[in-house]
C-alpha cells in the first residue's frame, strides 16, 4: 500500500516538473501563411538539442530529418517593414505654418438642452410683436388726416400704376388678401407642429415686431397720395385727439388690416407695404423650417407670394416702390437675423462682428442667448399622447 502511494507521488511530481518547463521550452515564432490551412505563427521548440550519438541512446533507424529545424528568418523580422514607416510618417500633431486650418460647421446637435423652449421668452416677443401692431395702426389712424385731397393731387408716376386703368382689376387686392389668410394658416401649421415651435414662434414674433415698427417710422415720415382715387377713405376729422386716434386704431385692429372684411377704411399706409411684408415672411418661414422634401409646399408659398404682390399692384392698391422695399426688407432683416442665430461667434459683439451693431442686436442676444445650434426641421404631435390614450376601464 506505501508503495502505491509513492508511485502516485513520483508521478505527479513529474507531471508538474514537465507542465513547469514548456513554458521555457516553447516559444510562438510567426511564419509566412502559405496556404489555407496554415496559421499566422506555430510553437518552436527551443530545448538544447542532445546529441543521441554521444549520449549512447540514438534510437534505431533515426535520422536527420528527425532534427528540429532552424528558425526561419521571418520570425525575426518586425510586422511593419522599415520601409513603410519611412514612406509613411505620423502625422504631427501640432499645424505647421504652411498649413490652413478651416472651420467646418458641425452637424445640428440634437441634445435638448441646446433647444430650451424658454416659453416666458415667447410670450414677451408675442407681446412686443403686439405693441409694434398697435402702434402701426395708431399710426395709420394720425397720417390719414395728412393724406392729401385727391381731388387736388393725382396719383404719383409709376412703371406698373401708369399701365393700369382704374378698377380695372379691382378684385386684385382682396385676391392677395385671400392668399395671405392661406399663407398665414400654412404657416402657423408649420410653427405650430414644429418639435421647437417656442423658438420658431419666438423669432417669428421679434420679426414681426421689427417690420412693423420699421413701417411706423416710413409710413409717418412721408406721406405719399392715393395711388387709385377710387378707393373708399373715410372723410377726415381735420382735428386730432386721444379718443379718435384710439377709436380708430381699435376700429382697423377689429379687421386685422385687412379691407375685404370692410374695416379697413383709412388710407395712408403706403411706405412700405403690410401686405407684401406677410406674404414674403410666409413663405420665408416655411421654407427655413420644413425639410428639402416638401419641394410642392415651398412652391405654392412662393407662388402665393409672388401672385400676392402681383395682385396688390394691378389693383393699384399700392406704389410699386412699396412692395420692392417691403420685399427688401423682409428679406434682409429674415436672413440677417438668421445669419447670427446659426453662427454662435456672431451672437457676441466684437470690433469685426459689423452685424451686431444693428439697433434690435440687444434683444437678438436676449432672445437667441441659449439656443446653441442650428434649429433642425423636425415635426411632432403638439398634443400630450396620455390624452387620446385608451383608459384601462374605458371599453371603447
Amino acid at each position: 500500500m506505501r508503495a502505491h502511494h509513492q508511485r502516485n507521488s513520483s508521478l505527479v511530481t513529474d507531471l508538474a516538473a514537465t507542465i513547469a518547463a514548456i513554458p521555457s521550452a516553447i516559444r510562438m515564432v510567426l511564419e509566412p501563411k502559405t496556404g489555407s490551412q496554415c496559421d499566422y505563427g506555430s510553437f518552436e521548440d527551443t530545448r538544447p538539442l542532445q546529441d543521441p550519438i554521444a549520449n549512447g541512446t540514438e534510437p534505431a533507424g533515426a535520422t536527420e530529418t528527425n532534427a528540429v529545424p532552424e528558425v526561419d528568418d521571418l520570425s525575426q523580422e518586425p510586422l511593419i517593414p522599415q520601409e513603410w514607416a519611412l514612406k509613411f510618417p505620423p502625422s504631427p500633431r501640432r499645424l505647421s505654418p504652411q498649413h490652413v486650418k478651416i472651420d467646418i460647421p458641425t452637424p445640428a446637435i440634437r441634445d435638448k438642452s441646446a433647444f430650451p423652449p424658454e416659453k416666458l421668452k415667447t410670450l414677451y416677443a408675442f407681446l412686443l410683436m403686439s405693441c409694434s401692431m398697435v402702434a402701426t395702426t395708431v399710426t395709420l389712424a394720425m397720417v390719414h388726416e395728412r393724406v392729401p385731397d385727391r381731388n387736388e393731387v393725382g396719383p404719383l408716376p409709376d412703371v406698373v400704376l401708369d399701365h393700369v386703368k382704374e378698377n380695372q382689376f379691382g378684385w386684385g387686392l382682396y385676391s392677395s388678401e385671400i392668399l395671405i389668410m392661406c399663407s398665414t394658416t400654412a404657416t402657423f401649421l408649420v410653427v405650430f407642429f414644429h418639435k421647437h415651435r417656442f423658438i420658431v414662434g419666438r423669432r417669428v414674433f421679434l420679426i414681426l415686431c421689427l417690420l412693423y415698427l420699421m413701417r411706423c417710422v416710413t409710413m409717418s415720415v412721408t406721406v405719399l397720395p392715393m395711388a387709385n382715387k377710387t378707393y373708399y377713405c373715410s372723410p377726415k376729422a381735420n382735428s386730432t385727439s386721444f379718443l379718435l386716434i384710439a377709436g380708430r386704431a381699435l376700429h382697423l385692429l377689429s379687421g386685422f388690416g385687412l379691407s375685404i372684411n370692410g374695416q379697413h377704411v383709412y388710407c395712408g399706409d403706403y411706405l412700405y407695404s403690410g401686405h407684401t411684408v406677410i406674404l414674403v415672411l410666409c413663405y420665408l418661414v416655411i421654407q427655413e423650417y420644413t425639410p428639402r422634401r416638401c419641394r410642392l409646399l415651398h412652391w405654392l408659398a412662393w407662388s402665393a407670394a409672388v401672385a400676392g404682390m402681383v395682385f396688390i399692384l394691378i389693383s393699384r392698391a399700392h406704389y410699386t416702390v412699396d412692395v420692392v422695399v417691403a420685399y427688401y426688407v423682409t428679406t434682409r432683416l429674415f436672413w440677417i437675423y438668421h445669419t447670427l442665430a446659426n453662427n454662435l461667434e456672431l451672437k457676441q459683439s466684437g470690433p469685426n462682428n459689423f452685424l451686431g451693431r444693428v439697433w434690435w442686436f440687444p434683444a437678438f442676444r436676449y432672445f437667441e442667448a441659449n439656443v446653441g445650434a442650428v434649429v433642425p426641421k423636425q415635426f411632432e404631435w403638439p398634443f400630450p399622447r396620455r390624452i387620446f390614450a385608451k383608459h384601462p376601464n374605458r371599453e371603447c
